[in-house]
């Protein structure tokens, strides 16, 4: 089955007003290695929690408090502005059930370097594919990453990362020096890495 006169097939939800089109269904299932009746299952659970079939960003401000309960509110939108990057893959707005599925499974089953280039999301504050120094330095502060030594700590991490010192950090020079266990790099990507393990 695909599509049909341009138009993509949908696949009904009983009892759902929304559908999850054919196409996302079978990335879906292809990226997670999740039966057909699962996907299905998931979506219908989602639709319960978001009836529109995507995630505002108002609600997933919500989830972020409901996860982070001693956070204020500044500091909780900080974090959710960063950590919205890697949710809101086709950066329209909103996460659908789609971008959702897609990252947890990436998150929780996907490999290092699939980790790793998802990491690097919440690095590139203007998704231009590169983290500038200035990015770098946005983190560091607004994740409370570093001390008294930010600059140094930013320093570090471009000395280890920007391997063809063009000024910028590429995803591959990201992935290359986190998976080469470089020791700053590493560190700092771990600590974000924290933020979505719950104890």
């Amino acid at each position: 089955m695909g599509c049909s006169h341009g138009k993509m097939q949908m696949l009904g939800t009983v009892g759902m007003g929304r559908s999850l089109s054919e196409e996302h269904l079978s990335k879906i299932m292809e990226h997670t290695n999740v039966e057909k009746e699962q996907v299905e299952e998931k979506y219908r659970q989602f639709l319960t929690k978001y009836p529109k079939g995507r995630i505002s960003r108002r609600s997933f401000q919500s989830m972020l408090s409901d996860c982070f309960p001693g956070l204020g509110s500044e500091r909780l939108g900080q974090l959710g502005s960063h950590i919205w990057r890697i949710y809101d893959i086709n950066e329209d707005g909103h996460i659908d059930f789609y971008e959702f599925m897609t990252v947890l499974h990436v998150m929780s089953r996907g490999s290092s370097e699939d980790n790793l280039r998802q990491i690097f999301r919440v690095f590139d504050i203007n998704r231009d594919g590169r983290i500038s120094k200035e990015e770098l330095e946005r983190i560091v502060l607004d994740f409370q990453l570093g001390n008294s030594e930010e600059g140094c700590l930013v320093s570090s991490v471009f000395s280890e990362m920007d391997e063809n010192e063009d000024g910028v950090i590429s995803p591959e020079e990201f992935v290359e020096a986190c998976l080469a266990q470089k020791k700053i790099s590493t560190m700092l990507t771990l600590k974000i890495i924290d933020i979505f393990i719950v104890d």
